[in-house]
């Protein structure tokens, strides 16, 4: 196939991903994953392209408009490669085995993922961002692409023996274990206490630029601090989240978190806004309000998921993946403002308290524009303008509501509107929190419709789909997609006390069993034992900017044990976390989720049995709120109407307890002893630590 100039569509046409179908109307011969394109390349004796990115990727938008959008470029691609184009979002473990292998080659990655592969898989040549012309000691990419094509064609045994090395690696790297550390308080108390460390006392979060939010470490932080008192622990956590709330990686006016920020004090962000950075950020600062009282968490949390159900939900159910950091070619162009423009919008008093607020400059803070942030305590804003910290938040709430319609104007970011299985799951969880937390039915009622949605979309002939757009679920799901939606239906059985979640949730972890655990090797790997045969099968152990499988599926699987009194389930979530145990010691930074189901593991988790007087409606009531009014991150909560003997049978919990006196009855038991039931919530507190 080639083109000559003219508007022809490749094989991307046919695609549901945004990311694959940017790529359509390239010159480049392009191939999606899938037996075709290697067959080609087999038959034609070619070395295969494989271009790894996402749809809100900055630097993917970038070379293609450098290099896959040039007619030379591409006439070099199409007569020596056979091109593949992957969407890691829906293929992870593609970009997981190929990602290994670029970081062994160059000792480091990102996208775009560009590498040059034999016929067969095995990798020989890699990086990430290639540039047109030479730049910074990288060759162009159309001289790597005549580099590589002719060291193909003439020096064919070195290309292979560097092949066979990096296959050697991956496969070797896919089954590499650190000895095992003993699962102790010691070894959860040394990794949270090397977290406590890594905290930027100045500005919050860890390390330095750029920065990224890690909700998962942040939450070990909180798990410190629950544990053992440590008042540095919740300090690094408060301070880290003030600081990305009143800083610019947070949409001051629409709600929502950026990706990143590029500098250390959370000022400019990468602008996308993803899924699952949302997802666990609500949940963190429900969490920091559960700890603190601090109605400026649940103010956070609950923007964040109210920008969401604005701006991310599918009509037909489900949460989109991502919004682009670019709109109108030019990263950030819809959240930056001018004083002008701001002036043209409001009132000159509100204008000034709004400048004031907000920070905006004539010189701007981003390429002569304004990023809002809010830099200065509320406090000394509301005294310099002689009003009371109320008045001028009731103020900033007006102007805000303003400039939001105002902004709404604009031409939007590009929004990837494909719904993934494992980010839902993550969202799910937190809809299902927040209704308990905040009390909102209406986040009660997105969490079942997106549980709804999952189950009758995504799950084809018995088995859990990765993808779902435009009527079309796609592609086997993987270890964190079966775990991330299970752990959603089990945070959802305990919002509204249905047991069909708590059976779907237990149908995953049944799967997860059945799928992905190697019994020899003792592990989950990330695909299916039916999996398509890849160069390795991959195993990605890391908590990232989103979880892993393992870490997800050991967590569930630890609560469902408790739930479904199911000892095998406990069995295999002990097994992983003791394989894991000494790359955890070495490295807490990348197990921070991990961490999370070790405290559970290790903790004697509460047990509350709430029961319900036969045909009282509404699973909302005093007892409920007092379980949840503070931050018990250890426990499991089941509850049953009185009459409900299908859920006495599902969940041992709920067997044989009657109320007291026809009045809501809450049963806490710890470590296979109960307390004496009660049905008032002060007594419940009590009972579960919680200080009044």
């Amino acid at each position: 196939m080639g083109w000559k100039g003219e508007a022809m569509e490749n094989r991307l046409g046919q695609e549901t991903s945004p990311y694959l179908l940017q790529h359509k109307d390239n010159p480049v011969d392009w191939y999606p994953w899938g037996e075709e394109a290697f067959e080609k390349a087999r038959d034609e004796d070619k070395p295969v392209l494989l271009s790894v990115g996402y749809s809100a990727c900055h630097w993917c938008h970038v070379m293609e408009r450098e290099s896959f959008e040039d007619e030379e470029t591409a006439r070099l691609m199409n007569e020596h490669f056979v091109n593949i184009k992957v969407d890691r979002e829906e293929r992870p473990d593609v970009d997981s085995i190929y990602m290994s292998a670029v970081q062994a080659m160059t000792r480091h990655g990102g996208w775009p993922m560009t590498v040059f592969m034999t016929p067969d898989g095995a990798p020989f040549y890699g990086g990430t961002y290639f540039p047109p012309v030479p730049s910074r000691g990288m060759p162009s990419f159309k001289q790597l692409l005549a580099s590589l094509a002719d060291a193909y064609e003439n020096r064919r045994d070195e290309v292979l023996a560097s092949a066979g090395n990096v296959r050697e690696y991956l496969q070797t790297a896919t089954s590499a274990s650190v000895p095992p550390a003993r699962l102790t308080e010691e070894l959860l108390n040394d990794a949270a206490s090397a977290l406590v460390g890594e905290v930027d006392n100045r500005f919050g979060g860890f390390g330095g630029a750029p920065k990224f939010p890690q909700a998962m470490n942040l939450e070990v932080l909180l798990r410190r601090h629950k544990r053992t008192g440590d008042r540095g622990a919740l300090s690094g956590l408060e301070l880290t989240c003030r600081q990305m709330a009143n800083g610019g990686i947070y949409d001051q006016l629409g709600g929502g978190f950026a990706r990143y920020s590029v500098d250390a004090y959370w000022l400019v962000p990468h602008f996308e806004k993803m899924l699952y950075d949302n997802a666990q950020l609500a949940r963190l600062y429900l969490e920091a309000y559960q700890a603190t009282g601090d109605a400026f968490y649940r103010r956070i949390a609950e923007e964040t998921l109210d920008y969401v159900v604005r701006d991310m939900i599918a009509p037909e159910g489900g949460f989109y993946s991502a919004e682009d950091a670019d709109s109108e070619g030019e990263e950030g162009k819809f959240y930056v403002w001018t004083p002008a423009e701001i002036e043209a919008v409001l009132e000159p008093d509100e204008a000034r308290l709004a400048m004031r607020y907000w920070d905006v400059t004539e010189q701007g803070n981003f390429e002569g524009k304004n990023i809002l942030h809010v830099p200065h305590p509320p406090e000394a804003v509301a005294g310099e303008f002689g009003i009371s910290p109320e008045e001028l938040w009731e103020k900033i709430r007006e102007i805000r509501s303003k400039l939001y319609a105002k902004r709404e104007e604009r031409v939007r970011p590009g929004r990837d509107e494909k719904v993934l299985a494992a980010w839902n799951g993550l969202m799910l969880r937190a809809f299902a929190l927040a209704a308990r937390v905040t009390g909102r039915e209406d986040y009660r009622r997105i969490a079942i419709e997106s549980a709804s949605f999952l189950l009758e979309k995504l799950v084809v002939d018995g088995r859990l789909r990765r993808s779902y757009k435009d009527g079309r679920a796609r592609f086997n799901g993987y270890l964190e997609d079966y775990a991330c939606v299970a752990d959603g239906l089990v945070e959802l059985y305990e919002a509204t006390f249905e047991t069909r979640w708590l059976r779907e949730a237990a149908s995953l972890a049944d799967a997860i069993l059945e799928l992905f655990w190697d019994e020899e090797e003792g592990v989950f790997y990330d695909t299916a034992a039916d999996h398509e045969k890849l160069v390795t099968r991959p195993r990605d152990v890391y908590d990232s900017a989103a979880p892993s499988g393992n870490s997800v599926a050991v967590d569930v699987l630890l609560r469902l044990s408790v739930l479904l009194d199911r000892e095998d389930y406990r069995s295999r979530a002990e097994t992983v976390l003791n394989g894991l145990s000494g790359a955890v010691a070495r490295v807490p930074g990348g197990f921070g989720r991990l961490l999370s189901a070790l405290d559970f593991y290790l903790a004697t988790p509460y047990e509350v049995a709430l029961i319900q007087p036969a045909g009282m409606p509404g699973t909302d009531n005093a007892l409920l709120r007092a379980v949840y009014s503070a931050y018990l991150p250890n426990k499991v909560v089941a509850g049953r109407a009185e009459d409900d003997e299908e859920a006495a049978r599902l969940i041992p919990l709920l067997a044989d307890r009657p109320t007291r006196g026809g009045e809501p009855t809450a049963y806490v038991c710890v470590n296979y002893a109960c307390q004496y039931p009660t049905t008032d919530p002060e007594e419940l507190k009590d009972q579960l630590g919680i200080a009044r």
